[in-house]
This record gives structure tokens, C-alpha cells and sequence, in this order.
């Protein structure tokens, strides 16, 4: 089916598609230049800061305004760091802190960081309320589970990004922190009223918009008193009744990935799923990670044959349109990225980033005792958001030794040993939920003093019989050596 250019520029102007590898491929600049809204970034499009800038340079030589996204939050979710883990803490940290300057300040810097080498959108911060311990998918991506603090929080890193050159894109509307599952793997289901969500989640979304957030992302999560059945990203009652409406929001709306699973189920895939997503007010769609030339035409023609079949108006695309070119009209940048950003600004960045996770740790219990230690750190499965990025006290140890274990095959008898007359440091992420986790630490903390490490979400959870419960409030390479330092550990 060959499709009118016109309708087929019109559809392209609200996809944000993707591609393989460090450089663009030729489809993927071809696309620009006949008109597609842009491409996201991912870890791996990344290898160093020059290699970033000369990728943003050629894209931006099919058209000057396209819109180049990523997800780089800080903390557990870096795109910029994911060889090696973010040099800034995560929002956690910083909600720990309360410091709503330092926010800001560090917004700043991670965007003073992508706008220089070409980035324009930057699809964070997360200002989810994380009011459920056990989130699996937000978790130390939230500022906090309190809806005031998280709501000031929120409009600083707003302010900071956009300050720093790149529009900030808060998510995941109109609230992700209540769920206890994934929606990249299924769709989850906060079953309260509308006046729940008012006082709980949607604080800081009314914070980031009286701060001027350029966009905001929906949320793969079914609010039945508001979306049906379905999610909140085909839900007009939540994007236009709820967000434009009665909280006043002008700006563009981007969808989280539609290849998850919690949008393409309920659509019965990606294409059906941009049809959807537009006529229930989305502006810039995200089709996902894994796009290449062949989807982006299918979600293109699957849009044209909806304005031709009557699921779309054609003034609603063409309002979709308008607002994702307003939003790269916002963002142009210099035709040559500054690939100073690897320089001494970067630098002194970083050292902002580092100062900020060592005022995040809290300590609980005492430190004495704990000299020269066994590291053990407990294998933990990254999400689908993080990636395969490096985390724990690895990097940051000068002599002291480390073994890595799964906690449901450790022996405790072999550790014990190999300890001998030495305290044992145990480093995990979320060790209450990991299989063995708990179980672990008490066979360990009943022969040898223990220090437990815990650099996932904070939950209620407090290890019997150790000596100390430290909490970094994320796996950053920052929190990382924050908590080794702490510990004594560091060179």
C-alpha cells in the first residue's frame, strides 16, 4: 500500500523511534528527513560523549529540529553511565536528603550534560509516589512516598533539566507508585477512586506543570474508575479530562514504550496501539527500544488507514503533530553539538554527583567492629529500565575482598569459612524480596558481625542480629562509593 506523502509525514511527525548501534543508519536519518519527530537513545547508541555528539549531529543534518530523546534519570537509570553506573544519585537519594536546591543543581548538571552533546528531551524525572514498598518497576527512581516532598522535588529537577538546555518529560501520568507489577511485562491495576489518586499521586504532577515541564509521559497502568480496562495511555478521560483539563497541562504528551507489554496487550500490538494512544490524546508516541525501518512504516500506515477508516480525526493527529514541532521548536540546539561535556565540566559535575550520595546514606546501628571485612554481594535481576549496569561496592574497593553469590545458592558454611575471623559485609538490592535474602543474612549474622548493605528501595524490613543496616537509597556508581567510604573501604 503506497501511502499519501502528505497523511504519511503527518503520521511520522508523532512517532519517536529508535535504532541499533552507535551510528545511525541511513533509514534512520532518511526517516528524519521525511519527517519523523525523532529517535530515543539508548545504552546501546552509547559509547563515549564524542561518539554521542557526532550521532545527535547526524541526525540533526536530515532536519535541525528533530527531536532527540533519552532516559537518563540519574542514579538507577543511565543511559549516558550504563558501562559503568551514573555518577549522581538517584531521586531517592535526593528525596533522602530533602535538599531542594541540590535537586535542582544536579538536574542541572545531567542536563547541561545532554544538551551538549545534542540531546534535547530528556524523558525524566520520574516523579511517581512510591507508596507501595514493594514496586517492582519505580522504587529508588521516586523522590519518596510522601506527595509533598516528592511534588517539590519533582518541580526542581523539572527546573534544573530545562535549565541545563533539554525539556524534562515527568512521568509516569497520573501515577505509577502504587502498582506491585510491571507494565513492561503486564498491565497493572490501581483500583482506587479518582480522589485517591488527587491527594496520593497527583501532586507532583501539578508541581512539575506550575514549573513548566515541557512534556509528560503516561503511564502503562489501568485506574478502572478512570480508564475501563485499559490503560491510562488510551484513556481520553486521563489524558485530555485529567491532565489538560483540570490540571491545565499545554504541553506535549509522550507515551511510555508502546512495545510494553501493558500498552501492546491491551492493543493487540504496537501499531493499533499508536491509533489508541492519538485518539485518546497522546501527542509523540515512543514506539520502543526495539524499531527498526519496517515498524516504523507499519505504525505510520496503521495511523494513515485510521484517518481514512474514522478511529482518527485528522485534526487530532495534526494537533499531535503541532505540539511535538513545538516542542522541538523549543529544543533546537547549535548544529554542532559542544563535546566539551567530557571535559572539566564533566568533572566537576561528577564531584556534585558523588557529595550528594554520600549525604544520602543512612546508618542504623554501629560501624565498630567491622574491619577489614568479607564483601559478599548478593546477585540481583536489573529491570527491564536499568539495564545490565554495574552496581555495588566492586569498583570503589582497594584490597578489601569481594565475592559475588545468588542468594538461594550460597553456603552459608563456605562463606563462614572463607571469612574466618573476619565481619562480613552483605550488599544487595531489595535483599528482603530476593529468595534466601533474609535467610541468608540470618545464618551469616548468627556466627560473625554482619553489616547489611541495602542499595535498593528502603522498605520496612530490618535484618535481626547485625551489627549495622546501611541504606544508600540506590545502586549508582555514586551510592556505590558513598557506601564503601562510609564503610572505610574506599582508597
Amino acid at each position: 500500500m503506497r501511502l499519501d506523502p502528505g497523511l504519511r509525514r503527518l503520521a511520522l511527525g508523532t512517532l519517536l523511534a529508535a535504532y541499533p548501534g552507535p551510528t545511525p543508519p541511513d533509514w534512520a536519518v532518511e526517516l528524519v528527513a521525511d519527517g519523523l519527530a525523532g529517535h530515543t537513545l539508548f545504552g546501546r547508541n552509547i559509547d563515549e560523549p564524542a561518539q554521542v555528539a557526532a550521532s545527535t549531529a547526524a541526525l540533526r543534518t536530515a532536519r535541525a529540529d528533530v527531536l532527540v530523546a533519552i532516559d537518563e534519570e540519574g542514579g538507577d537509570v543511565t543511559r549516558l553511565a550504563h558501562a559503568t553506573g551514573s555518577p549522581y544519585p538517584g531521586n531517592a537519594a535526593l528525596g533522602a536528603i530533602d535538599d531542594e536546591a541540590l535537586t535542582r543543581d544536579i538536574h542541572q548538571a545531567i542536563g547541561a550534560e545532554l544538551a551538549a552533546l545534542g540531546v534535547t528531551v530528556n524523558l525524566a524525572p520520574t516523579v511517581d509516589v512510591n507508596s507501595t514498598d514493594d514496586n517492582p518497576v519505580i522504587g529508588t527512581r521516586s523522590f519518596g512516598a510522601d506527595p509533598a516532598r516528592v511534588a517539590a522535588h519533582s518541580a526542581a529537577a523539572v527546573a534544573g533539566l530545562q535549565a541545563g538546555g533539554v525539556a524534562a518529560c515527568a512521568k509516569h501520568f497520573p501515577g505509577h507508585g502504587a502498582t506491585v507489577t510491571d507494565s513492561h511485562y503486564e498491565l497493572p491495576t490501581v483500583d482506587v477512586p479518582p480522589e485517591v489518586l488527587r491527594r496520593r499521586d497527583l501532586p507532583p504532577f501539578a508541581a512539575v506543570i506550575a514549573a513548566g515541564a515541557r512534556a509528560v509521559m503516561t503511564a502503562h497502568i489501568r485506574v478502572p474508575a478512570l480508564t475501563g480496562a485499559g490503560p491510562a495511555t488510551f484513556s481520553q478521560a486521563v489524558l485530555v479530562d485529567l491532565l489538560r483539563h483540570e490540571y491545565g497541562f499545554t504541553g506535549a504528551v509522550i507515551t511510555d514504550a508502546l512495545e510494553m507489554k501493558g500498552a501492546a496487550l491491551a492493543a493487540g500490538g504496537i501499531a493499533p496501539g499508536a491509533v489508541r494512544a492519538l485518539a485518546a490524546g497522546a501527542d509523540l508516541l515512543c514506539i520502543g527500544a526495539k524499531v527498526d525501518a519496517d515498524l516504523v512504516e507499519q505504525v505510520a500506515t496503521e495511523i494513515v488507514t485510521a484517518l481514512g477508516d474514522g478511529r482518527l480525526a485528522r485534526e487530532r493527529v495534526e494537533q499531535a503533530a503541532g505540539r511535538a514541532a513545538e516542542l522541538a521548536d523549543w529544543t533546537q540546539v547549535p548544529s554542532t553539538p559542544n563535546t566539551a561535556a567530557a571535559g572539566p565540566a564533566a568533572v566537576s559535575s561528577a564531584d556534585l554527583g558523588y557529595a550528594a550520595a554520600r549525604r544520602a546514606v543512612r546508618v542504623e546501628g554501629s560501624l565498630a567492629g567491622l574491619d577489614h571485612p568479607l564483601v559478599v554481594q548478593v546477585h540481583a535481576r536489573s529491570t527491564v529500565v536499568q539495564g545490565r549496569v554495574p552496581w555495588g561496592l566492586g569498583p570503589h574497593l582497594h584490597g578489601t575482598e569481594l565475592i559475588e553469590v545468588v542468594a538461594t545458592e550460597a553456603d552459608p558454611e563456605a562463606l563462614r569459612r572463607r571469612a574466618g575471623n573476619r565481619p562480613i559485609v552483605l550488599v544487595g538490592r531489595r535483599l528482603h524480596q530476593l529468595p534466601g535474602g533474609p535467610e541468608l543474612v540470618a545464618a551469616l549474622a548468627g556466627t560473625h558481625p554482619v553489616a547489611v548493605v541495602e542499595m535498593g528501595w528502603p522498605a520496612r524490613w530490618r535484618p535481626a542480629g547485625t551489627r549495622a543496616f546501611v541504606i544508600t537509597y540506590g545502586a549508582s556508581h555514586a551510592n556505590g562509593r558513598a557506601a564503601a567510604e562510609v564503610l572505610g573501604l574506599a582508597g
